[in-house]
């Protein structure tokens, strides 16, 4: 199987397997399957430039690298397997709902446990306590920080990131090699229709459930909060490995999500791309989106949950009084507001407000998008939720 420039599956796992002193025991679960999949569509599909290689390359050697450590400290820390992951949150919705900021003020609670950037990229070993705050792969991570700026100018207004800001669960996803963070980055259609309709999204929530294990193993919260809306595509599997989940499902106008989504999209693959067709871009995610997100709301619906709880969030609330969003949240989880909590999330609210890294301008004519279409397809979205239209910027 022939895959990028230089490299294929076996030359992944061959560096792989350098990088880590040898290790080549992946642990359990599909890993090299789905591989040869995304490899074989970054060839044949993704239109690469020179820098796109490279990005790739490196990208799926980190998430081997990282399969292969996770695998070999659950054999050298017994612990590892002995933790118990409870009540956890889960923020999901749409993209560009509200759920990356909703996360970063929730983790700023001392009780939550966050996935952090730096400690999903270098997870090994386990993070401790004692170190946790000036870890040495906090420096490494921060060192990679630069050479993104300079690829994405401006990015941080869509989407902040920072060493020691949280990550979301669809990075932490490309350990089980399924993940829509791929055709986000890189135009891999086949890939995706793969993620979307015949992967075992079981197996990425067993990788999932192993890498909370390692990570709170040595440092340890009251209660993880994580989000991504990549839960959508297995919130079955989601419930049933964490049956008393507590989940914040945020709202938002399609039309507003859908066309930021584009744009977010169009930026990040012209990094690795010198052929980026935004109209295609805003047609192909509108399509999968709509239909993962009724596939959540059909689970949501099909059967009950008895020790699940969900909490509709609706952006226009969100934005305007976002710890008051914040306080319904714990109300509905039965989570204890204690006054550390409440001032540290005022503070970082008041550190960062809207606009503090500019201003995200997209309008939908830019992508092909006509809000009256999009508002149709997702008719059933928008009633179920009683959702109305976002003025136009």
């Amino acid at each position: 199987m022939t895959g990028v420039e230089g490299l294929d599956v076996e030359g992944v796992l061959a560096e792989a397997r350098s990088r880590t002193g040898g290790l080549e025991d992946l642990g359990p679960g599909p890993f090299v399957e789905p591989l040869g999949r995304l490899v074989d569509s970054l060839e044949a599909e993704a239109r690469l430039n020179d820098v796109g290689r490279l990005i790739s390359n490196e990208r799926m050697l980190l998430h081997t690298v990282n399969r292969l450590n996770y695998a070999n400290d659950r054999k050298q820390f017994p612990e590892i397997a002995q933790q118990k992951i409870e009540r956890p949150v889960f923020i999901i919705g749409m993209p560009r709902t509200g759920t990356t900021i909703l996360h970063d003020i929730c983790a700023q609670d001392p009780a939550s446990r966050a996935p952090l950037t730096w400690e999903v990229m270098f997870p090994s070993p386990p993070p401790q306590t004692a170190t946790f705050a000036h870890d040495p792969r906090i420096d490494q991570c921060a060192a990679l920080m630069p050479q993104r700026d300079a690829q994405l100018p401006g990015f941080d207004a869509i989407h902040p990131m920072g060493p020691q800001l949280t990550q979301e669960c669809v990075v932490l996803m490309g350990e089980a090699m399924c993940t829509p963070l791929f055709h986000n980055q890189f135009r891999v259609p086949s890939y995706q229709d793969w993620v979307d309709d015949e992967a075992d999204h079981a197996e990425v929530y067993a990788v999932h459930l192993r890498q909370l294990q390692h990570l709170q193993a040595r440092h340890r919260g009251d209660r993880w909060v994580l989000k991504t809306g990549a839960h959508l595509w297995g919130l079955e599997h989601l419930l049933a490995t964490y049956p008393d989940a507590r989940i914040v499902f945020t709202h938002r106008d399609p039309v507003k999500s859908m066309t930021s989504y584009a744009s977010l999209t169009s930026i990040v693959r012209r990094v690795g791309s010198d052929d980026v067709d935004p109209a295609e871009i805003a047609e192909d995610w509108t399509n999968r989106l709509r239909k993962v997100l009724m596939h959540g709301i059909e689970v949501r619906t099909s059967k009950d949950y008895p020790d699940a709880i969900f909490y509709d969030m609706y952006f226009q609330d969100f934005i305007a009084d976002q710890f008051r969003e914040v306080e319904k949240i714990y109300d509905a989880f039965d989570l204890p507001m204690t006054s550390a909590a409440a001032n540290a999330m005022r503070a970082f609210i008041g550190d960062n407000p809207p606009g503090k890294h500019g201003i995200h301008r997209y309008a939908p004519e830019e992508f092909g998008v006509v809000p009256d279409r999009v508002r149709a397809e997702f008719g059933a979205y928008i009633d179920h939720f009683g959702l109305v239209p976002e003025p136009a910027q």
